[in-house]
């Protein structure tokens, strides 16, 4: 059990520090120095940040992409999460099953989940 120096991090605080968003530093406040874990879904959800920024954003494709490098070495651990655990999860918090992914994996370990998204956020609260 990974206990009170880790804590479960979803997409979209990785992308506001990744990519140096205006959340970014509050981001980083929250992880301090805390071991970071995350469903292993969360590459790909990255991933598809970084896609849809090299789209809008065609003439920052060179720092676009040096900021995605960065995450590497952020050191998440990835975990497993299945499917049907999200799911199940998903229809009782109203949640998608890639949040609720992050939101399960956080119960599981009782941890405390760091997220910018409200809805998931509020669902981590009760």
């Amino acid at each position: 059990m990974p206990g009170n120096g880790a804590a479960v991090v979803d997409a979209s605080a990785v992308a506001a520090v990744v990519f140096n968003e205006p959340d970014a530093d509050a981001v980083l406040d929250q992880l301090g120095d805390r071991r970071l874990i995350a469903p292993s879904l969360l590459p790909y959800e990255l991933g598809n940040v970084f896609v849809v920024k090299m789209r809008r954003y065609p003439e920052l494709r060179k720092k676009i992409g040096q900021a995605f490098s960065l995450f590497e070495m952020m050191d998440v651990q990835p975990v497993d999460v299945l499917c049907e655990d999200a799911a199940g999860l998903a229809l009782e918090t109203d949640l998608t099953a890639y949040d609720a992914a992050y939101l399960w994996l956080a119960r599981r370990l009782n941890v405390r989940l760091i997220t910018l998204d409200r809805k998931l956020a509020a669902a981590a609260q009760t």
